[in-house]
């Protein structure tokens, strides 16, 4: 990966990557920060192997962070900034990273104490580097970022060969079934890879101008978005609050000519868009990825925001992009479909036993490919649970292939709820809900919804008695879990449909609770 960066530097060196507010970082300018940050970091003790979180928004800093750690041989842990406490210090902990770079405060949250706490909670977290104007003076761990980028200006840092391509580069937490974080091992070839595909098949070039990546701790960001943009030579906007106001806006304003996104970001920007019309004629293309995607959405965008509208099947274990359809392709398989697998992506369907179906059968999604996990940090079990011995990752997603090699997506075998490109597992919520004096029994399930992808919608039934709002059951749920996995809609109900054995059929309630909701719900501010 840094490689890749001083290629890219060399060959084009006042070319631009990055676009942040009113600053630009050329690909060259990009090298020497990485270099200095590397060697300052070098100073601090961290060595190849070590674990480096990264925990702020889509800023420049997360990109220079990111391949400083690539330079030093060190394992990248990108956190999103939006981790309750309590999940911070967990993934912190079973990461074991012996450093931290963050922004001092984001919105009302105040990172410098929080982690000034965790410095003492945490024996292997060793350094917390800041980004932000603060005059520190509270720890002698605690050091400013940019105190760090001058102090290893043109200072060499090491003379240990640079990692190799198969070696780990990132751990990136994603939730299991029940909710609890997983560290997932990409590869410096891994995530090449893939987005180098991934532009490829975008036919993303140097003339090229990005827009909608968020969330630079994703997988997507990371991959398709930072690392695609290199490999192609084009200028990634970054934008480190999610808004359709503020990404129109940036279109207009950089005249972008790809525009990433979740659908819930293109739901927002056609009601935008509507009440205040942007220029938009710049944009050539986009690509929506992280959650479920209507074909009318997909007709709309088309029409309203940029001419063409391409489809990802995307997974943080497969270091993003799966399938993706091409701008050649059939209209209706671009709507219909989310495309074929990338090149060298090998994508089966099978039964329950793993053996592979036959063409237009419904089954579990398998894929094989360059993209694929080296395992889950420190979970070999769960690994082997899901790695079969061919290096096959079962996705637990249901599809089809069509007898054009075009993948449909079915539905997910996993119990989990893709709201606004975030996954959310229905036990951690129930477990919350069901600490509640006044809930007896709950269910949460996802619900269609346009804006949101998918709604969580909680299924409650009632202590005898017991008198409550469904208000108060949002405003108790907020106290311990992240504002993404608070229930959208609280369902009272008599009772749950039940097996023949008094077990709750979770598909037929979600099947009674979608036929109720036609209508979408109120996202929550």
């Amino acid at each position: 990966m840094a490689a890749a960066l001083a290629s890219r530097a060399t060959t084009d060196p006042e070319g631009t990557f990055l676009i942040f507010e009113d600053d630009t970082v050329t690909f060259g300018q990009m090298e020497t920060r990485a270099e200095a940050l590397a060697a300052s970091l070098h100073g601090l003790g961290i060595k190849p192997g070590d674990r480096v979180a990264v925990v702020m928004p889509s800023w420049p800093e997360f990109v220079i962070s990111m391949f400083a750690v690539a330079k030093l041989g060190a394992v990248l842990v990108p956190l999103n900034p939006r981790l309750t406490a309590d999940d911070l210090r967990y993934t912190l902990r079973h990461s074991e990273a012996v450093a931290a770079i963050t922004a001092e405060t984001l919105q009302d949250l105040d990172f410098l104490q929080l982690f000034e706490e965790l410095l003492a909670q945490l024996p292997d977290l060793q350094h917390v580097i800041t980004v932000g104007e603060e005059d520190l003076w509270h720890d002698d761990r605690v050091f400013q970022f940019e105190d760090l980028l001058s102090a290893g200006g043109g200072r060499d840092y090491s003379a240990n060969s640079p990692p190799s391509a198969d070696e780990v580069f990132a751990i990136l937490y994603t939730a299991g079934t029940t909710g609890k974080p997983k560290g997932v091992e990409l590869t410096h070839a891994n995530l090449l890879q893939v987005a180098g595909s991934t532009a490829d098949a975008l036919g993303l070039d140097q003339d090229d101008r990005v827009v909608g990546i968020m969330a630079l701790f994703h997988v997507f960001g990371l991959g398709p978005g930072i690392l695609g943009s290199l490999l192609a030579g084009a200028a990634l906007v970054l934008q480190d609050e999610f808004g359709p106001a503020g990404a129109l806006d940036l279109v207009e304003r950089h005249r972008a000519t790809v525009h990433y996104g979740v659908p819930t970001l293109f739901v927002t920007e056609l009601r935008e868009q509507a009440k205040v019309p942007r220029d938009l004629t710049s944009l050539r293309r986009g690509l929506v990825a992280g959650a479920p995607v209507s074909d009318e959405l997909v007709k709309a965008v088309q029409d309203k925001i940029c001419p063409e509208l391409l489809i990802a099947y995307s997974l943080t274990e497969t270091s993003s992009t799966v399938c993706v359809t091409r701008p050649s392709d059939p209209a209706a398989k671009r709507i219909f479909t989310v495309g074929r697998p990338l090149e060298n992506n090998v994508v089966r369907i099978v039964d329950e036993d793993g053996a592979e179906l036959p063409v237009e059968s419904v089954g579990e999604i398998v894929v094989r490919g360059p993209g694929v996990m080296r395992g889950y940090y420190r979970q070999p079990r769960k690994t082997s649970d899901s790695l079969d011995v061919d290096g096959h990752f079962r996705t637990g997603d249901l599809g089809m292939e069509d007898e054009e090699g075009f993948i449909h997506l079915v539905g997910r075998k996993k119990e989990v709820i893709i709201r606004s490109g975030s996954n959310v597992y229905p036990r951690e919520v129930e477990d919350r809900l069901q600490s509640h004096p006044a809930i007896r029994e709950t269910m949460v399930v996802g619900v269609p919804d346009e804006l949101l992808g998918e709604a969580i919608c909680a299924c409650v039934l009632l202590e005898e008695g017991a008198i409550v709002t469904g208000q108060e059951i949002q405003d108790w749920c907020s106290v311990t879990l992240a504002d993404y996995k608070v229930p959208d809609v609280v369902q009272f109900m008599d009772e749950f449909p039940l097996t023949g054995t008094g077990k709750v059929q979770r598909g037929e309630l979600a099947r009674l609770i979608r036929a109720a909701h036609a209508e979408p719900a109120e996202p929550k501010t």
